[in-house]
């Protein structure tokens, strides 16, 4: 019996090591995964306050972190002040650039300080818009039907490029209507009212935005082409990013979506109190392969 106890304990105590050996690899595993999981750098996004500027960036952001781990920040701004933040290099990217016209104005002015990275969307649409049960087709009836829209068109902020086409619009139509500066989130929530309480409105719209999926709306006719033909959204750069951090350009180039992923997405953090982040992680995981299309081929 002696024997057998004496057996059991040695038994027992190289069990005893064999897991503290197992302990130590498991830590030592622990502190490489840390290792690896060390940011390769900061990424910095200017993003306008508008729907799809917000679900881009945001899905462009957690992939960045998940996937290629990269630190992100994003800092909401007007249009002006990110494309002369990205000419003078304080943010890398901005993935919501409209050309050839909306934001043409400020790729004059910065175009030589910048890189234009190629489209992330095609045909985008800028333009007036109501719902489709006004009895208004297109601009030219506007000032005959001023009294039912109470002579005002709502706005989003005063810095972006569909307000100074719409100004234009204002001028050579000869439009006797004010246009109300507001902001992306006001203007929708005014013309969500609008409808719910069956009102005319008219308010500056454009496409991709989630409105066009939850309501019945309409753009009037343009004959004067004031807002342009459809547009696609561009990605653009600060100069040196394709040098300073080339996987990251290649992914920004590589990103892309179509009517409906990025409707999808839009309507998801439109429908969601949570934050745009935390919805964007979920598109892409539950958009796995077309994520993984736009990594680098490095990854």
């Amino acid at each position: 019996m002696k024997k057998l106890g004496s057996i059991l304990l040695v038994i027992l105590l190289a069990m005893s090591l064999v897991l503290t050996a197992c302990g130590e690899d498991t830590n030592d595993s622990e502190g490489t995964n840390d290792s690896n999981n060390e940011s390769k750098g900061e990424v910095k996004f200017g993003v306008v306050n508008w729907a799809e500027g917000i679900a881009m960036t945001s899905l462009a952001e957690v992939v960045l972190e998940e996937k290629m781990g990269y630190d992100v920040e994003s800092t909401t701004a007007e249009p002006g002040l990110i494309f002369t933040s990205v000419a003078e290099g304080d943010y890398d990217a901005f993935l919501d650039a409209w050309l050839p016209l909306t934001h043409q104005s400020y790729m004059d002015k910065f175009g030589e300080k910048i890189d234009d990275l190629g489209y992330n969307y095609e045909g985008a649409k800028i333009g007036l818009v109501v719902p489709s049960y006004v009895d208004v087709d297109s601009i030219e009836e506007l000032n005959e039907n001023k009294d039912q829209f109470e002579g005002k068109i709502v706005g989003i902020g005063s810095g972006a490029g569909i307000m100074k086409a719409t100004e234009n619009a204002i001028e050579e139509y000869d439009l006797d209507y004010e246009l109300m500066e507001s902001s992306g989130p006001v203007m929708t929530a005014e013309l969500a009212s609008s409808i719910d309480n069956e009102e005319p409105v008219i308010v500056t719209g454009w496409k991709p935005h989630w409105k066009f999926a939850r309501y019945d709306l309409k753009f009037l006719e343009d004959s004067k082409k004031i807002y342009g033909e459809s547009e696609n959204i561009h990605t653009i750069a600060r100069k040196g990013l394709k040098e300073d951090m080339p996987e990251v350009a290649q992914f920004l180039e590589n990103f892309n979506m179509n009517d409906q992923e990025l409707g999808s997405l839009m309507g998801q953090i439109a429908d969601s109190d949570k934050e745009p982040t935390e919805i964007a992680k979920k598109w892409m995981n539950e958009n796995e392969d077309l994520v993984n299309s736009w990594l680098p081929e490095s990854k």
